[in-house]
């Protein structure tokens, strides 16, 4: 968004941080207890030997996400060798909900959706960036576009969003 608002191909005064989410460890439904997530975790003996699904820690942003709240804990360098890296959040979901990987790393949004698994930690949010979907309108949208964004913004979507696993956020707040 940031380089779209540099080129004025946005309108700036448009800009809100609509929704937010969340990092979470997933395992296979029924298969692993809920943990705490933090500097205490024995990620490593949880995973016995296996791999941990997520994101490619180089290119894909949960992958990123993932990688930088594993370091803020100080759970990085145990399984760093351990990790199953993949093209996206929801390739990482469907190795736990095959049972190929014991757990993964994803957004609380795609854990939702994936019936064979369960959210069996939620990672804090101050042990990685925050997680912000932000929208505008483009400099040269039409007036129908300013009404789906003030739909965008409304309580009614907001439960939508919130179903779904978001956070809904207030017009500034994320920044």
């Amino acid at each position: 968004m940031d380089y779209l608002q540099q080129r004025n191909l946005i309108r700036p005064d448009s800009r809100v941080t609509l929704l937010g989410n969340r990092l979470v460890l997933i395992g296979e439904k029924g298969r692993q207890a809920p943990v705490t997530i933090d500097a205490s975790l024995d990620l490593k003996g949880l995973l016995k030997g296996n791999r941990l699904a997520m994101g490619e820690v180089a290119s894909v942003p949960a992958g990123k996400y993932g990688k930088a709240a594993l370091t803020t804990l100080g759970l990085w360098a145990s399984v760093e060798n351990s990790i199953a890296g993949v093209d996206n959040v929801r390739a990482a979901l469907t190795l736990v909900a095959r049972g190929e990987a014991p757990l993964g790393i994803v957004y609380q949004t795609d854990a939702t959706a994936e019936a064979k698994v369960e959210i069996v930690g939620t990672f804090p949010e101050t042990s990685h960036p925050r997680i912000l979907y932000p929208v505008a309108l483009t400099a040269t949208s039409q007036a129908s576009a300013a009404a789906l964004l003030a739909f965008l913004k409304s309580p009614e979507a907001a439960t939508f969003f919130t179903k779904q696993g978001f956070s809904a956020l207030a017009p500034g707040q994320g920044s």
